[in-house]
């Protein structure tokens, strides 16, 4: 089963209810280890993400889709959020230039390119207590179950789970980048927020699978 623009978009309306949902769990994570501000810029941008869609025609790729993601949140996310998660969708887009649809080799390169634009960004790496720490995991479980010969549903499913790991791993890290860094130790025991909403966005992109492949079989 592979995937279109249709998950494209879908993945973009789940990921605006999912930080709808969570806005105010992303803020408070925020405001014990940063500005107190992610989750309202998150969602700020995802809804004007939603706005947008309706401009994208009706042959458009999953690639324009992504960069109508990566354009729009760069545009009204405040603070670290809007250029991370822009930068990530953005070379998203890059990897799926050309396609129309997305076999698990594809997620897996989007999902690739997407996290080495937040590491190219943020000048993070895995371990700092960052998104990157939800972004490798999910990256390497892609991989892996596509190299095992998974579909793109399960691709995205181990993508979703490892991310929620590598969210809930980051509570005993003391970060090492970013304005948490500036609380040195006393960073520890909080999850990072950017993180945990990278969780609810590839959990999104699983879901719109899921929802895709169910469509398919009916």
């Amino acid at each position: 089963m592979d995937v279109d623009s249709n998950w494209a978009t879908d993945w973009v309306r789940r990921s605006a209810d999912a930080v709808a949902a969570h806005r105010a769990d992303l803020t408070a994570l925020d405001r014990a280890i940063g500005d107190g501000d992610h989750g309202e810029n998150l969602h700020r941008g995802y809804q004007a993400a939603l706005a947008a869609l309706d401009g994208l025609p009706d042959d458009s790729t999953p690639a324009d889709a992504l960069m109508l993601v990566a354009t729009t949140l760069i545009s009204n996310v405040g603070g670290a959020a809007g250029p991370l998660y822009g930068t990530a969708f953005l070379k998203a887009s890059g990897a799926a230039q050309g396609l129309d649809e997305l076999g698990p080799a594809d997620v897996v390169a989007i999902l690739t390119a997407a996290r080495d634009g937040i590491v190219l960004r943020g000048k993070a790496q895995h371990g700092e207590k960052t998104m990157v720490d939800a972004w490798t995991p999910a990256v390497d479980a892609a991989a892996a179950a596509a190299e095992s010969g998974s579909d793109v549903r399960d691709v995205l499913e181990a993508a979703a789970s490892a991310a929620e790991q590598g969210a809930a791993d980051t509570e005993p890290l003391v970060a090492r980048k970013g304005r948490a860094s500036y609380l040195g130790e006393r960073s520890a025991g909080h999850r990072d927020p950017g993180a945990e909403s990278s969780a609810l966005v590839l959990r999104a992109a699983a879901e719109a699978a899921a929802d895709a492949a169910e469509r398919r079989d009916t």
